[in-house]
């Protein structure tokens, strides 16, 4: 798994003719710092994208390893996607 990217949500809803699995995979792209705001200007460092400082679980795992920025500052990306376990749906006709 990249070090960018935390694990995979998953969320399960029943419904009358199945269940709807939804998966979000999150990744922490560009770095948005500004690091000239005390000085009224802008300017970021260039950090294409978040990688850890440490194993997951830790403090330094929210710190990005390329500019030492706090995750929160990295654009957030979510991807979802939706599944249909309809396995449990009845393919019997009533009578």
């Amino acid at each position: 798994m990249a070090k960018n990217m935390k694990p995979i949500e998953k969320e399960r809803k029943s419904l009358s003719n199945g269940s709807l699995l939804k998966e979000k995979k999150v990744t922490y792209k560009e770095c948005r710092k500004n690091h000239a705001a005390s000085k009224g200007l802008y300017a970021v460092d260039g950090c294409c994208e978040f990688m850890a400082a440490g194993e997951e679980g830790t403090s330094s795992a929210l710190r990005c390893a390329a500019c030492s920025c706090h995750r929160n500052f990295h654009r957030r990306e979510v991807e979802s996607h939706h599944f249909c376990d309809c396995s449990s749906i009845s393919t019997t006709t009533p009578k």
